[in-house]
């Protein structure tokens, strides 16, 4: 990674429980703000079913979608009817428009954060694989927005399928890392990540140690803060502050801080107070891109409704088994068999076991007992 990487400046819905997931026949039409999407989504019911037709038709207006069905054709892993779905969230760093304050605009896009969320059968417990950015793979050819095949290579950067082929791209990548089916893709930038922190009046944090990173403008002292959008985003960008510099540790502040995102959009009423609900509806749905099986009103609170009951205990949190290049000790290369068992289990809609990542450079370090929900 860059050091340039790291600077900156500062109506009811359908009941199909699944929340439309591919895991079905397609359809003929058919993409991070990391977890709140979904959980924003969810207020989106009570919008859409308020008889607010203005308010329904503008929300419905600010969502970005993306055929990802129609880029990716039919070459792609099985549907599996199991009541299961797998999600692709991403978190680019484009560093064009608004979000030039964080570096110079080196001609593309790269997703800066990417999880599979796979959501169990009965949707009441959630399994996170977060994929290091740096981890070198054999990507896949694509084909970019123009319409031109992207030769694959072998280890490249992950984080470049985003770069060369977009949202399309990224999807076909995990699916042929993970033979999983992405059933919803999702993505927000940096400028969307701050707007819907600061929408929803900041996310209480702990912190046990002192994190100071002058690369992502973060100075915390040990102890209890409300971090508004600014700080959030630098929270989740650090790996100086914390840990070994590492993409990998800041993976772990990244799964720290979902938990207390969540726990925070639970607590802050937001389905009982309808200026903050619309406020946030309104963000999210302005800064977030989805693949098109979810860029209406009524798809994404559909979506979202069927995550309402998992809570932050209910989620299990790991980063994709990895151990460190031996050429260029900068990168991290995954581990064929732990990852085979990751996969394996959420193929087989079963909880990741503990011998996959118990070898994995991953999930070492004390990062993520530095960051917790206050």
């Amino acid at each position: 990674m860059s050091e340039s990487d790291e600077t900156k400046p500062g109506t009811t819905p359908d009941p199909a429980p699944r929340g439309r997931g591919r895991r079905r026949k397609p359809r003929s039409k058919r993409r991070k703000a990391l977890l709140i999407t979904a959980w924003t989504a969810a207020a989106l019911i009570v919008v859409g079913g308020s008889g607010l037709g203005y308010v329904y038709f503008k929300l419905n207006g600010n969502i970005k979608g993306i055929d990802i069905n129609a880029a990716l054709g039919t070459n792609r892993p099985k549907n599996v009817n199991n009541g299961s779905m797998d999600i692709l969230v991403l978190g680019s760093d484009s560093r064009s428009g608004a979000n030039a304050e964080y570096g110079g605009d080196t001609g593309g896009a790269r997703s800066d954060t990417a999880m599979v969320i796979h959501v169990y059968k009965g949707h009441k417990k959630a399994s996170v694989v977060s994929i290091p950015r740096d981890t070198l793979i054999t990507r896949p050819d694509c084909t970019d927005d123009k319409g031109k095949t992207v030769p694959g290579g072998t280890r490249e950067m992950f984080n470049t399928a985003y770069e060369v082929g977009g949202p399309a791209c990224a999807v076909k990548t995990v699916e042929e890392m993970s033979g999983i089916r992405m059933d919803h893709y999702i993505e927000v930038d940096f400028t969307g990540f701050k707007k819907l922190i600061d929408t929803l009046g900041g996310v209480p944090i702990t912190t046990s140690q002192a994190i100071n990173d002058p690369k992502s403008h973060l100075d915390l002292k040990p102890g209890t803060h409300t971090l508004n959008g600014e700080e959030s985003l630098g929270l989740v960008r650090t790996r100086h502050g914390v840990g070994d510099g590492s993409d990998l540790g800041r993976i772990q502040l990244q799964q720290a801080f979902i938990k207390a995102l969540m726990k925070q959009i639970k607590d802050v009423g937001v389905f009982t107070d309808p200026k903050k609900l619309y406020d946030l509806a309104d963000t999210a749905t302005s800064t977030v891109t989805t693949d098109s099986d979810l860029d209406s009103v009524k798809q994404l609170a559909g979506f979202a409704g069927g995550l309402s009951k998992i809570e932050s205990q209910d989620m299990t949190m790991v980063t994709l088994p990895v151990r460190y290049d031996t050429v260029d000790p900068n990168r991290v290369v995954p581990m064929e068999q732990q990852d085979a068992q990751v996969w394996n289990a959420l193929k087989a809609d079963q909880p990741i076991p503990p011998s996959a990542t118990k070898d994995s450079a991953g999930d070492k370090g004390n990062a993520s007992q530095v960051v917790t929900g206050a």
